[in-house]
């Protein structure tokens, strides 16, 4: 559980980080965040079968 949290933290504090600076996202805010979503649950599911 603790590395989720690092990654989920880190992640928070990078894109807070684009935003701040205006980066522009290669990808539209949908997409981006139907992928995000993706990998959270993707790393999340072997702990919960496993």
């Amino acid at each position: 559980m603790l590395p989720y949290l690092q990654s989920l933290v880190a992640g928070v504090i990078v894109g807070g980080v684009y935003g701040l600076i205006k980066v522009p996202s290669p990808a539209p805010p949908t997409v981006a965040l139907v992928g995000l979503a993706g990998m959270l649950i993707g790393y999340g599911l072997p702990g919960l079968f496993g």
